[in-house]
């Protein structure tokens, strides 16, 4: 794996059931236990939504600028046999061109890009698909 290819983030507690994630780049997102910031669970709701959004906005912005764009993600959380988990995600798309040429063609791409995101662009809801493995360790 090089550096290009390499993915990180570093949480650090500010208080208890309070964290504070952030990237090499100088980004952060704070999470919490279920209070007022995202949880974790709904972080990985966000992470389907923003990738495939960047996979969409991308291609139809270059037609036209959307009069709205929202992506709402849902899941079931469920607690079984497996342990907790989600199942049952369910990404819609809510989006508005305006009339004319340009808004034509981005609606007419707009189902096609949404399959192509879902099906082989968007890496976070492909490896959710997938499956990736996940280790744990202590140091």
């Amino acid at each position: 794996m090089t550096d290009k290819d390499l993915r990180r983030v570093t949480l650090t507690r500010d208080s208890m059931g309070h964290y504070t994630v952030r990237n090499d780049r100088g980004g952060s997102i704070t999470t919490s236990s279920g209070t007022e910031e995202l949880s974790p669970v709904e972080l990985l709701l966000a992470g389907i939504a923003g990738c495939t959004a960047v996979d969409v906005d991308t291609v139809t912005t270059r037609r036209a600028e959307p009069e709205s764009f929202e992506i709402e993600v849902t899941a079931d959380k469920v607690k079984d046999e497996d342990g907790n988990h989600l199942k049952d995600i369910e990404v819609t798309f809510r989006v508005r061109f305006p009339e004319g040429e340009g808004g034509d063609a981005a609606r007419t791409i707009l189902p096609s890009l949404v399959r192509r995101s879902h099906e082989e662009f968007c890496t976070v809801s492909r490896t959710v698909m997938l499956g990736a493995e996940v280790t744990s360790r202590v140091e």
